[in-house]
């Protein structure tokens, strides 16, 4: 019995022995996977990566450095740990990946042609005691599709309301939807996200209510994908609008200054969605002159009468409503130019200048006239005061006459020396 316990107290340190050893191993082994996860600055044997992101489908570059080497080679391994490069030898074969540099200190492989599996964490390795490793982590983005709009199939009535849905999938991460009415952005309803099943993409959904008038007939209606993996705008869908609308009326005359005896015509033009195909003419208080004849959209004059003048009334129909329009007609007499705006302002220009002229001959007949009247004027009175002085007209005889001359001149005389 106590060669029993001295033996089981010989081996009992032997287990303890080997125990601690076990822990200890186990330490060891820990502390180096510890120390590969971190990066020590002042250790030129720690391997240096970066983070790549790339989209499905394009090629990601993978570059491991060191400051220093010790003859210990480089390995990238993928995310399963499965070794692709070690130093310059392929280590697994995907034609996909290349290598691009393999020195002392650096080896640098790509991936093209990308996949979703390709995401996740690649890590390079350099086997010097202690193993040191760093990670650099491959974000794959998924690619959204064309977006696809549904919902508006058929035209719809102005003042209606339309919902359009948008939806756009395979993106990781989930995309943005976007609508533009033309150039302009509208607000729809927050995107909806749903996860794809059996892959790791996402499917995004987008609703647009609108209340559509006559403006929006013929509008672009577009639904814009936002992801990183695309430019901005490159996937986009548009879907152009129809609205029904009641026709907007106007009527054009052939001519703005009809005349008389002309051929005329008023043409109705209906701006509606559908566009109008039945009219109906008409004149205010009055039924239409003899010579009008009603052909669809025109009302049309044999030879206009100032009887014709009056305001006409055209009506259309597009099967969503009517509109009405109406046009005053005014005939111009047959002798006026009414082509030639500006020939009324020359007649009257010509008439002020023969009034004009005629008035200065007026005058200058005038003032000749005053001239001949002085002048006559004048020479009759120096007659009058010649016959005065003479004197001997009325003499009885000659005796008298010389008397009265001289009288006649003496008494001149006489004037003359009193005023001397």
């Amino acid at each position: 019995m106590s060669g029993m316990r001295a033996r089981q107290n010989m081996t009992f340190p032997a287990f303890q022995r080997a125990a601690l050893r076990a822990l200890a191993a186990l330490t060891m082994l820990l502390a180096t996977s510890v120390r590969s996860n971190f990066v020590f600055d002042d250790d030129p044997l720690q391997p240096v990566t970066q983070d790549e992101t790339v989209s499905v489908g394009g090629v990601v570059t993978l570059t491991c450095s060191v400051k220093e080497n010790d003859n210990s080679s480089l390995q990238w391994s993928n995310t399963a740990q499965q070794t692709l490069y070690f130093g310059e030898k392929r280590a697994l074969r995907d034609n996909r990946i290349q290598l691009v540099k393999s020195t002392g200190t650096e080896l640098i492989i790509t991936i093209s042609d990308v996949q979703l599996s390709d995401d996740g964490e690649y890590t390079c390795s350099i086997f010097t005691m202690p193993v040191r490793t760093a990670r650099a982590t491959v974000t794959v983005l998924g690619v959204p599709g064309k977006p696809v709009i549904t919902g508006f199939d058929d035209a719809v009535k102005e003042d209606g309301k339309v919902t359009l849905t948008c939806t756009s999938s395979g993106s990781k991460p989930p995309a943005k939807l976007h609508w533009y009415r033309d150039q302009e952005e509208i607000q729809g309803r927050p995107d909806v996200v749903e996860s794809n099943p059996d892959e790791p993409t996402y499917s995004v959904t987008s609703e647009l209510t609108l209340t559509v008038t006559r403006k929006d007939n013929n509008a672009l209606i577009a639904c814009v994908v936002d992801h990183p993996s695309i430019a901005n705008g490159d996937k986009r869908t548009e879907q152009p609008l129809s609205v029904l609308f009641s026709p907007g009326m106007s009527i054009q005359p052939e001519s703005d200054l009809p005349r008389e005896g002309e051929k005329f015509f008023l043409q109705c033009v209906g701006n509606g969605n559908p566009e109008p195909t039945a009219f109906v003419w008409r004149r205010k208080d009055a039924e239409l002159p003899p010579l009008a004849k009603v052909d669809g959209a025109f009302l049309r004059f044999e030879s206009l009468n100032k009887s014709d003048n009056g305001v006409y009334e055209c009506q259309a129909d597009n099967g969503i409503g009517m509109g009405d329009i109406a046009h005053t007609l005014l005939v111009q007499e047959a002798g006026v130019n009414a082509a030639d705006p500006t020939a009324m302002s020359t007649s009257s220009g010509a008439d002020h200048a023969v009034i004009g002229g005629v008035v200065a001959v007026i005058v200058f007949i005038m003032l000749c006239l005053l001239i001949v009247l002085g002048r006559y004027l004048i020479r009759h009175k120096g007659t009058y005061l010649t016959h005065e002085a003479k004197g001997s007209d009325d003499a009885p005889d000659a005796d008298t006459a010389i008397i009265n001359a001289e009288g006649g001149h003496s008494g001149v005389d006489d004037k003359k020396e009193y005023f001397i």
